[in-house]
């Protein structure tokens, strides 16, 4: 009887590997398909002063940086573009802000934009440490400069710049408060998706026998490959958001998202502190088109926000340590 028992259980764990191989090897392609965003072009900013500066890593990133005229920057906020789009977008998302009397520097991510390419990485929707990286040297650029280092500092970012401005404000205590549109984490989306659409690939009633924390290990296995093959480290957004207890988090949620869906942008919410975090749902709008659909709410909701850290008398406080202060330099 024990020797039939044995001989159950090990062909169940054989089964249940031959499944799971099975699944990893489906999810695989589709982790690692980026979706087609279209991105509009945006022109330069004739009045903006250019930049670079350049990464722990060595990698040189270009940006602008934008001053409210002849004025005193009353803050400086740092603007952190979507996939597919440039620094110069900062002249849409952002136009209110420099109106309002801040400071915006907006950058490209590496291999992005007009920032140098570094060789053997492809970057896709996905947030990994590269573009963490990316916004923590942009921050401590800001850190650098005689003309912003005691400025009150913000991070603005859309999409997957909105997810690494979140991490490096997590990272950062230089950081007063982060606002973001059309944010996503691999951890939820690849969940999400996974449930939704394993009945391709595997019988229902099979998906059924199957615990949360079982799939969870397997999306968890994929990602750990797909790492490996790309040669990069994905950020779960999940494991960050919860530092920025304390301080003020703007989350805009795009109400007619076919990309990110509500309840995606719901699960997601759960993991962010209650209390400084507000979330605007803006109804009718697609993936990062907030400002696209009522221009005046968008850039009188970002001028408010963004207006706290001047009204608290919050300043970045020069000689605190970031992530990337070492070997980080303008050029």
């Amino acid at each position: 009887m024990l020797v039939v028992v044995i001989s159950i259980l090990a062909g169940l764990l054989v089964l249940d590997l031959v499944f799971q191989i099975a699944g990893i090897v489906a999810i695989l392609p589709i982790l690692e398909r980026s979706p087609p965003f279209a991105v509009e072009p945006t022109s330069p900013a004739p009045a903006a002063e250019r930049a670079t500066f350049q990464t722990p890593d060595g990698v040189t990133l270009h940006a602008s940086l934008h001053f409210p005229g002849d004025a005193t920057p009353v803050g400086t906020v740092i603007f952190c573009p979507e996939l597919g789009g440039d620094h110069w977008s900062a002249t849409w998302y952002c136009r209110a802000l420099v109106e309002a009397g801040f400071a915006v520097l907006a950058f490209d991510f590496r291999n992005q934009g007009q920032s140098e390419q570094m060789p053997g990485y492809a970057p896709i929707h996905w947030l990994t440490e590269f573009e963490v990286t990316d916004a923590l040297t942009a921050v401590a650029y800001v850190r650098q400069r005689p003309d912003l280092c005691e400025l009150p500092l913000g991070m603005f970012g859309i999409s997957r710049g909105g997810s690494a401005a979140l991490v490096a404000a997590a990272r950062s205590p230089d950081v007063q408060c982060v606002a973001a549109e059309g944010v996503f984490s691999i951890s939820t989306m690849s969940l999400h998706y996974t449930l939704r659409w394993a009945s391709l690939y595997h019988p229902t009633w099979i998906m059924r026998l199957y615990p949360m924390w079982h799939i969870r290990f397997t999306l968890a296995v994929a990602r750990l490959i797909s790492q490996a093959r790309r040669h990069c480290h994905y950020v779960v957004l999940e494991n960050w958001v919860r530092k920025l207890a304390g301080r003020p988090v703007l989350v805009i949620v795009d109400g007619r998202d076919t990309y990110v869906l509500p309840e995606i942008s719901e699960s997601l919410f759960q993991s962010f502190p209650q209390g400084t975090t507000q979330r605007w749902a803006v109804r009718g709008a697609k993936h990062n088109m907030a400002r696209e659909v009522d221009a005046a709410a968008f850039d009188r909701r970002i001028v408010d926000f963004f207006s706290q850290m001047i009204d608290s008398g919050l300043k970045t406080v020069p000689g605190s340590k970031s992530h990337t202060d070492a070997g980080t330099r303008a050029v």
